[in-house]
């Protein structure tokens, strides 16, 4: 689940694989609504409720039954990238269209959308210890939850990342 703890939203897997796993749902609600009901905001509506559903299992679950803090499990914000679907759809009327332009749009605007409230989990802190990380890596090397593995919380070390070993060719991939 790459879209739940905040650090794992990392700049390799998270803006790849949450696009490209959410996209299905809002493609057949604005696929249904569009041939029954003729509304172009099918893609919003599936997203708006989800988006909805994930901040009341955020809060009730994880914040008033575990104590977790609710900006450590922050949900990724996709209704700018459901708007821009709609709006596609709505101005070609194509299926086709809309999943080669739509789809594009739909992953492109993903990250640009989150930057804005998740840019200062990113910035870089000292660690008493000694170790330089991210706010988000010290939270979760902290903040210990029960049952997780140590092999999927890596800290990243040095910088330019996406620069090097997979990540390139997956994300050209789904670029």
């Amino acid at each position: 689940d790459w879209d739940f703890w905040l650090d794992w939203k990392d700049r390799c897997w998270w803006v790849t694989l949450t696009p490209i796993l959410l996209i299905t749902f809002p493609a057949a609600t604005q696929y249904f609504m569009w041939e029954k009901m003729r509304l172009p905001i099918g893609a919003t509506f599936c997203v708006m409720t989800l988006h909805f559903g994930q901040w009341m299992n955020r809060i009730f679950n994880f914040y008033m039954w575990a104590w977790f803090p609710v900006n450590f499990t922050t949900p990724g914000l996709m209704i700018p990238s459901a708007i821009f679907l709609d709006v596609t759809l709505m101005m070609t009327g194509s299926y086709m269209f809309t999943a080669l332009f739509g789809g594009m749009g739909w992953s492109l605007l993903f990250y640009p959308a989150n930057w804005t409230w998740l840019a200062p989990f990113h910035l870089a802190v000292k660690h008493p210890s000694g170790p330089l990380m991210s706010v988000a890596d010290l939270m979760g090397m902290e903040y210990v939850r029960s049952a997780t593995p140590e092999y999927i919380r890596i800290v990243e070390r040095g910088t330019l990342r996406t620069f090097g070993r997979d990540v390139t060719p997956v994300s050209s991939f789904f670029a």
